[in-house]
């Protein structure tokens, strides 16, 4: 198997339709690419591909530079759509049972097509007013534009897909509920609970999350009346910016800061280049537009009254490996600095959110890190509800929730085909 292709996560036929594409047999080239992928043109705008399929292309090793794969999967979506070439769901023989999905972002909506396509009605419930989950609110419109979102979405829908907004389980209605309405129930909410800094003043005014930095930007640029916007309470403009981390979600706020006319954006990151998180290409991009880094440093203390002014730093080394193999990150005591910063955005990381709380089902077992605890089939410890995407794997990558997608819907699909069976219902 290619490099390129085993190191995808949905291993797209990506030399294949590559071959397709330098043959100008576009629509093939096409088709072959959604056998594998419900959404290769936004998969095609965020996946890292520095890091996926490009950056394990043999033309990379060999020192010429990758085929940019990423391009030409964005390009054969977006002219798909253009041509006419995208083909609506087909429902599949109604098999009488029916799912429910609890979550609209990438994991859900292709379980949920794959789901209509096997015969399935399916309804998707989510607790935001739009569908689509970090695609809409997570991910900058510089990235992704809204409405490359939208047309899938709307594509679901035709395909007699019901998507429930503003509908938050545990408040609007009950995973108990949920589990008497459907044969079965896919648990996909995302993991949305940001990590917290542990230093002196992280709780001044000032120092907010990077998910409500990005949300509150996305909705602005959706059209919304967005108060933290008007009061300045999450808009860059004209303030020194330092982000805290080195994630894709510190180079989205990072950028996005340079967007709102930022006085100056500083991102810190505690290890080097060569052993942060985040995509390279996005590092790359970030400094061209004026982001400066400053590598091996981590956050002391927010200094200031009761809004954020400062932040006192200290110079980090790189120690012994920790039990991830990654080198930990040692106080340098003999080196501090400080900076101006007024916004200080934490991008550190999410975890998952109680869900046994706030489901009332204490019988859903969740791993020490918090995250849904499932078999070999994708269920959890309550039966007939499985579980994909972070919730289950911990913060991930898009394409690794559209994969988990996939999977599951096989997976809910073996398990429903088996309760229609006579042994099954006798019992």
């Amino acid at each position: 198997m290619p490099y390129c292709q085993s190191h995808c996560p949905l291993h797209n036929h990506i030399p294949d339709w590559l071959r397709l594409t330098a043959e100008g047999r576009l629509q093939e080239a096409y088709d072959l690419s959604t056998r594998t992928s419900t959404m290769p043109e936004i998969c095609g705008r965020i996946c890292p591909q520095d890091r996926l399929c490009e950056g394990n292309c043999v033309i990379e090793f060999s020192g010429h530079g990758a085929v940019t794969i990423g391009s030409v999967e964005k390009y054969l979506g977006d002219n798909a759509w253009e041509n006419g070439w995208v083909r609506p769901i087909e429902p599949g023989t109604p098999t009488g049972q029916s799912v429910g999905v609890i979550g609209a972002g990438p994991a859900g909506l292709t379980a949920a097509e794959y789901l209509r396509r096997a015969g399935y009605e399916v309804d998707i419930y989510d607790r935001h007013d739009r569908a689509g989950g970090l695609l809409i609110y997570g991910i900058p419109a510089f990235k992704l534009d809204k409405s490359v979102v939208d047309r899938r979405v709307a594509r679901i829908e035709e395909g007699g897909i019901t998507i429930h907004r503003g509908v938050e389980v545990g408040k609007d209605v009950t995973l108990s509920e949920l589990r008497e309405r459907h044969d079965a129930v896919f648990v996909a909410t995302g993991v949305y609970q940001s990590r917290e800094l542990t230093v002196d003043g992280a709780d001044k005014e000032g120092v907010v999350r990077a998910i409500d930095f990005l949300t509150a930007s996305n909705r602005s640029g959706l059209g919304d009346d967005v108060a933290e916007h008007a009061d300045g309470s999450l808009f860059a403009r004209d303030r020194d910016v330092v982000v805290i981390g080195g994630g894709d979600t510190a180079m989205d706020c990072v950028r996005t800061a340079i967007r709102q006319g930022a006085k100056s954006v500083k991102c810190l990151y505690r290890r080097d280049r060569e052993n942060m998180p985040g995509s390279r290409t996005e590092v790359a991009h970030a400094e061209e537009e004026g982001v400066e880094f400053l590598w091996l440093s981590g956050p002391a203390s927010i200094e200031g009254g009761d809004k954020a002014e400062r932040v006192q730093a200290n110079r980090m080394e790189l120690g012994e490996p920790d039990a991830d193999g990654r080198r930990r990150p040692v106080v340098d005591p003999s080196s501090s600095f400080s900076l101006d910063a007024d916004l200080v955005i934490l991008a550190l990381g999410f975890e998952p959110e109680p869900l046994p709380a706030i489901f009332g089902e204490e019988g859903l077992a969740v791993s020490d890190w918090g995250t849904l605890e499932c078999d070999d089939d994708m269920m959890t410890t309550l039966p007939g509800v499985f579980a994909g995407g972070d919730i289950s794997r911990g913060a991930s990558l898009v394409v690794w929730a559209v994969r988990d997608g996939r999977d599951v819907a096989q997976k809910i699909d073996a398990y429903l085909v088996d309760q229609r069976k006579p042994s099954a219902a006798a019992a």
